[in-house]
């Protein structure tokens, strides 16, 4: 199960109608198949390492933690690497 939380769908009302095509492409993939290597899936590390990332292509990162016996996908922030990993 996907679960999208209020900033992730604030972040992405933000996004250029394209990238938003992309987002919505890259959460199908995922529901289908989190294992796709398109999606390039990997943990975070340092202050992010409860959080894993995939890529919606080019420069576009989404977030989400697992959570749960039945595993759900809370997905929490998406953007480009400058507006996701800013100090």
């Amino acid at each position: 199960m996907v679960v999208l939380k209020k900033n992730f769908q604030k972040q992405f009302n933000k996004l250029r109608p394209k990238e938003q095509a992309r987002v919505i492409a890259c959460l199908d993939d995922f529901e289908r198949d989190p294992d796709l290597p398109s999606l390039r899936r990997h943990p975070l590390k340092g202050k992010y390492q409860h959080i894993m990332s995939i890529s919606a292509g080019g420069d576009l990162r989404l977030h989400y933690y697992e959570e749960g016996d039945r595993v759900t996908f809370v997905f929490v922030s998406v953007g480009s690497h400058a507006q996701l990993y800013k100090p």
